[in-house]
């Protein structure tokens, strides 16, 4: 069964590829200003990931508390298997629907 991903989901499953172990809401926040061009509210960053974690594409924990954090922690994030396979069926099927279609968009 394939998980059907938005667009914003795709960019923050992207995000979280890139990151690696450095992915928790604020770097995403960071890597779609840089990369996607999108400006989006930390709350958005996290609903999205809370929405992806409860749909099994993502896993989070809890790191060590910081000084510079007040001693709070930060919830990184992480592809899951199922994550990974969701977002490579829903690039592959965009690539499909744009094959061949060079021609239009230079009219």
């Amino acid at each position: 069964m394939s998980t059907s991903l938005g667009e914003f989901e795709q960019l923050v499953l992207l995000a979280l590829m890139r990151l690696g172990d450095e992915a928790y809401g604020v770097t995403v926040q960071r890597e779609l200003a840089k990369r996607g061009k999108r400006e989006v509210s930390l709350a958005t960053v996290y609903t999205t990931l809370v929405r992806l974690e409860a749909k099994g594409l993502v896993n989070s924990r809890l790191g060590d508390p910081t000084p510079q954090r007040g001693g709070r922690r930060k919830k990184h994030y992480a592809l899951d298997v199922a994550g990974r396979d969701a977002l490579t069926d829903s690039l592959r099927t965009i690539r499909k629907m744009a094959r061949g279609l060079d021609t239009a968009w230079d009219a």
